[in-house]
């Protein structure tokens, strides 16, 4: 499988997820980087009408996760930990995350992503640890196939 292949079966699984009915994201995996984004809906507000931690959680995992998985192919990797770091909150707009591998081994990899509002402005940081599992990729792709 070539290396674009195995990127659109990525874009694939994400948007087949149950969970991304729900958020409408869109999503673009490279070699080593992944760029996930949506449109902030009233309903992802808490209370002081800005968007819910867990909507920048899903976006900096999602770009991260993905931004690893573009180096392991054949099984989908597992988020181990994650850090997030917020630094500004955001009410309306488009969100954008931007996700990179930094280091790989054999059993554990290391990415980074930043969250950005449509005006560029950062949002927030992530880092997480990521490790092969043995769901196999293949098989999630023909269950996702319509």
């Amino acid at each position: 499988m070539s290396n674009a292949e195995h990127f659109r079966r990525l874009e694939r699984l994400y948007h087949s997820a149950p969970t991304n009915r729900y958020y409408e994201p869109r999503i673009e995996v490279g070699d080593g980087v992944a760029e996930v984004s949506l449109t902030i809906k009233p309903d992802f507000l808490h209370a002081a009408a800005a968007v819910h931690g867990s909507v920048y959680f899903k976006l900096l995992d999602d770009a991260a996760f993905f931004a690893a998985n573009s180096r392991v192919e054949g099984v989908f990797v597992l988020t181990a930990s994650f850090n997030l770091h917020f630094l500004r909150p955001v009410s309306t707009g488009r969100l954008r995350a931007r996700g990179r591998l930094v280091n790989a081994s054999r059993r554990l990899l290391v990415a980074e992503s930043e969250l950005f509002d449509e005006d560029d402005r950062l949002l927030a940081r992530g880092s997480g640890t990521f490790m092969p599992s043995e769901l196999d990729l293949e098989e999630w792709d023909r269950a996702a196939a319509p």
